[in-house]
């Protein structure tokens, strides 16, 4: 497709909308949810479900969020109980940061809003539609690591 017609499309735009949309969807269900946590701090409590104990650069590299955020953020779930940070070596007090039984059943109680928010994203979305949809983003997101050095 032509660079001119990519940017009378305004894709990055589209996206930019949809993940402003997106976070403010999830910000107004968790409220209506009375969860006890924020959207950004599910994502790195998922973080921790999916991978185990995690230095704070690796929860940076998946959630895509700098380390002062994520630094803020693990400060207040650990200040909640839900995380705990061990120190992995002496020298440079490295800390690893771990989901706590009271963490993992936070993220339970908040796992139904999350499927919610999804089915809700993607109704009247065919299979079909999803998965071209999946694949053109994920082409997408690769195009864009191939061309930006990330210092997180």
């Amino acid at each position: 497709m032509q660079a001119k017609n990519l940017f009378n499309q305004k894709i990055g735009l589209l996206l930019s909308q949809i993940g402003m949309l997106s976070r403010v969807f999830a910000i107004q269900s968790f409220s209506r949810n009375s969860l006890e946590i924020t959207p950004e701090q599910f994502t790195v409590l998922a973080a921790l479900v999916e991978h185990g104990g995690l230095y704070q650069r690796q929860v940076c590299a998946i959630t895509l969020k700098d380390r002062a955020n994520i630094t803020r953020i693990v400060s207040i779930l650990e200040a909640q109980g839900l995380v705990i940070r061990r120190i992995e070596s002496q020298g440079r007090q490295i800390r690893k940061a771990e989901i706590t039984d009271k963490g993992r059943d936070v993220y339970e109680k908040a796992l139904p809003a999350i499927l919610e928010i999804w089915a809700k994203t993607v109704e009247d979305i065919d299979e079909d539609e999803m998965n071209a949809c999946f694949l053109t983003l994920q082409k997408i997101k690769e195009n864009l690591q191939n061309n930006t050095t990330l210092n997180l």
